[in-house]
């Protein structure tokens, strides 16, 4: 090996025991105490218990519970932060007066952690001193003020609404730089064409930033289905569990429980989730571009 092979391997060796150490040996040992009934108080007696965590977790209301608010996290979550988030890019793409500081209005809150936005719409939220109530009561949409985190109805429906504004400005980062990318030229053609903006929209811009429409859902689904820090700060799960997604479901068996065998079923089926959810949506997507063609 020469000398300038064995330097490039030497400099990758820290970085390979990085990964192995805080990522492949968890990912593995995750995998192996789903099959086993590790509890923090009772580390003495660790056995194999088969597929005993996973029966467990399917027979558990709050499991399921957490499993159909996944899917309502997800899904209105994802679809009204991109939804938002395209508009306010499509809005930023062209220059105007203040559009920096607009911008910056925009992203800030992409830089604040998922625990504090949860914080802030705590205090939103909050029945007795909350501004949104005060609001809703002063220009007379409400006669009463509405428990937004304690009662079961709305706490799920608030959650998501602090979720959708956090993630505005990931779309809104993201698909103004695709956008920002689109070759003049082609509108140009459009308008040769008589292509109104609709037109431009439908067949110049949407099929140009595909890759990237495709990509940014994606990556946020994923995140948003493994994030629980948002669902912490605002309604730690509750009222009554009604508020536990599959994420912070896991994290309750951890940091109250200690069941780090059930917690690591939990986390097993999460992954399995996504595996087929991708696999499924880049299978749908693929498809529908191959259509195109």
């Amino acid at each position: 090996m020469s000398n300038r092979r064995l330097f490039i391997t030497l400099s990758l060796v820290p970085a390979l025991l990085l990964v192995l150490v805080f990522t492949c040996y968890p990912f593995l040992k995750g995998i192996v105490m789903a099959f086993q009934d590790y509890r923090l108080f009772d580390l003495t007696n660790v056995r194999f218990v088969g597929l005993d965590n996973f029966e467990t977790a399917f027979q558990d209301p709050k499991f399921k519970g957490a499993l159909k608010n996944s899917a309502y996290w997800v899904f209105f979550s994802l679809v009204f932060q991109f939804l938002i988030g395209f508009t306010l890019a499509m809005t930023l793409r062209k220059p105007f007066r203040g559009r920096g500081v607009y911008q910056g209005f925009v992203f800030y809150s992409w830089a604040l952690s998922g625990f504090l936005i949860g914080m802030i719409w705590k205090w939103l939220f909050n029945s007795q001193l909350g501004p949104i109530n005060d609001l809703l009561l002063r220009t007379g949409l409400i006669d009463q003020r509405i428990g937004f985190l304690s009662d079961p109805d709305w706490a799920m429906v608030s959650v998501v609404v602090a979720n959708i504004w956090y993630g505005i400005a990931f779309f809104a980062i993201m698909l103004l730089a695709a956008l920002q990318s689109v070759p003049g030229e082609l509108y140009e053609a459009a308008d040769i064409d008589g292509a109104g903006g609709v037109r431009k929209l439908l067949n110049v811009t949407l099929p140009y930033i595909m890759p990237t429409i495709i990509a940014t859902t994606l990556l946020r689904a994923i995140w948003i289905f493994n994030d629980p820090t948002i669902i912490y700060g605002l309604t730690n799960g509750g009222p009554a569990g009604s508020t536990h997604v599959l994420a912070s479901y896991m994290l309750d068996k951890i940091i109250y429980a200690g069941e780090y065998g059930a917690a690591s079923a939990v986390g097993v089926m999460m992954i399995v989730i996504l595996l087929l959810y991708t696999l499924f949506y880049l299978s749908v997507t693929r498809s529908s571009k191959a259509e195109d063609f």
